[in-house]
C-alpha cells in the first residue's frame, strides 16, 4: 500500500519493485531495483526517507525517523530490522533483526550483524563488522564478505523482477 501524507506523495522508480503487503508513506523516494517486501513499513511522516539503487528492504522491516534519512546503493537490510537512523553508506548489508538507533551513522562497506542494537548517534566507519548489544565494531570487512553482500545484492535485483514481473 503506498499512501499520500499531507502533501508527500512517495516517489518510487518504475523498476522498483514494492510488495503488495508493504505499506510505504509520505516522503519516500526510492531508486531503481531497489525492492520493498512484504511486511516492510516505510513511513515518512516526521522526516523524509531516501533510499538509493539496488537496494532491499526485506519483510517485516521498518524505517522510520524524525530527521531526514539516506539510504544508499546496493544495500540489503535484513528481515525483522528497525532502521531509525540518519544514514546507511552503499554497500551495506543490515542483519535480520538489527536494530540501528537515532542519529546512528553507518559508513560504506559495513556489516551489521543479526540481532545488533547500534546506538544513538553512534558512527560506524566504511569497512566496519558490527555486532552486539550494543553494538561494537569488532573489525574490518573482508573483500571476500564485500563479494558475497556484492552477490547477493545482485541476485535480490534478478529475483525482485520476476516478482514484478509477476505481479507479486
Amino acid at each position: 500500500m503506498i499512501k499520500k501524507f499531507n502533501d508527500n506523495t512517495p516517489q518510487i522508480a518504475n523498476t522498483a519493485f514494492i510488495s503488495k503487503a508493504a505499506y510505504i508513506v509520505g516522503e519516500v523516494k526510492i531508486g531503481e531495483y531497489s525492492s520493498v517486501w512484504p511486511g516492510a513499513v516505510i513511513r515518512a511522516d516526521f522526516a523524509s526517507i531516501e533510499i538509493g539503487n539496488n537496494t532491499q528492504i526485506e519483510d517485516n522491516c521498518i524505517l522510520h525517523t524524525g530527521e531526514h534519512q539516506v539510504i544508499g546503493n546496493n544495500v540489503h537490510i535484513g528481515h525483522g530490522a528497525v532502521i531509525h537512523c540518519a544514514k546507511i553508506g552503499n554497500n551495506v548489508l543490515i542483519g535480520n533483526n538489527a536494530t540501528i538507533l537515532d542519529g546512528a551513522q553507518i559508513g560504506c562497506f559495513c556489516v551489521v550483524g543479526a540481532n545488533a542494537l547500534v546506538a544513538e548517534k553512534m558512527i560506524v566507519p566504511d569497512y566496519s563488522f558490527v555486532v552486539g548489544i550494543p553494538a561494537k565494531i569488532k573489525g574490518r570487512v573482508s573483500n571476500k564478505l564485500i563479494e558475497r553482500i556484492e552477490f547477493g545484492v545482485k541476485e535480490y535485483v534478478k529475483m525482485s523482477q520476476e516478482y514484478k514481473k509477476n505481479d507479486l
